[in-house]
């Protein structure tokens, strides 16, 4: 079997606060700094056209002109969405000089980093890749989980959050609190907080950690 020449590893990047640059002022632009926007951070978007369909945000700016390598000044990180190559190599190549992780959508070989299809349940995000193979794949696929990780998972993971000091607090040894998590997380505590709600999934998670 033939290696592998290239591979990516998964990991989510902290942003918030950080300045992100996109460079680009269509639709697949404004998507990509509205994600960043999400996630905390502070975005710079660098378009002659401006940022079509972003609304107003403490957190953005927008620089009506083309890119300049000196826009990179500081940055965490770079995506290039433009209709123009030149200008995505630009971005790819001013960010790789900077060390800069840089993503230029639709161009993998431009990248060094890919953003994967993402589905998020407040707390939870399941990002599914292809590794730059098949976008439209991976979009089908985040389609198809969507079914299978409803909107409760957001609040699931809101009342563990709650409750994981507590286990901390009152459990020293590391294979019943192990263990208490497991209990903690499983599908009979999702499956209360279905039929009855956060309330009562509270009070389940409370005997729990008091039975130990």
């Amino acid at each position: 079997m033939a290696r592998r020449k290239r591979g990516y590893y998964p990991i989510q990047f902290d942003v918030a606060g950080r300045k992100c640059v996109v460079a680009g002022g269509g639709k697949v632009a404004a998507r990509k700094a509205k994600g960043l926007l999400d996630a905390g951070a502070r975005v710079v978007v660098v378009s002659p056209d401006g940022a079509a369909g972003l609304r107003e945000h403490t957190d953005l700016r927008v620089i009506r002109r083309r890119f300049r390598a000196s826009d990179l000044r500081g940055a965490a990180l770079a995506i290039a969405a433009t209709d123009d190559e030149d200008v995505n190599r630009r971005v790819s190549a001013a960010a790789r000089k900077l060390h800069i992780p840089v993503n230029v959508v639709d161009r993998p070989e431009l990248c060094s980093f890919i953003v994967p299809a993402v589905l998020r349940r407040g707390r939870l995000a399941v990002a599914v890749s292809t590794e730059g193979a098949s976008p439209m794949l991976a979009a089908r696929l985040r389609k198809e989980l969507e079914q299978q990780y409803g909107a409760e998972y957001a609040d699931f993971l809101d009342v563990l959050a709650e409750m994981r000091p507590q286990v901390r607090a009152r459990v020293a040894d590391p294979a019943r609190r192990k263990a208490l998590f497991g209990k903690m997380s499983s599908p009979a505590m999702l499956a209360v907080l279905r039929r009855k709600g956060k309330r009562v999934l509270r009070a389940a998670l409370r005997k729990a950690i008091a039975d130990g």
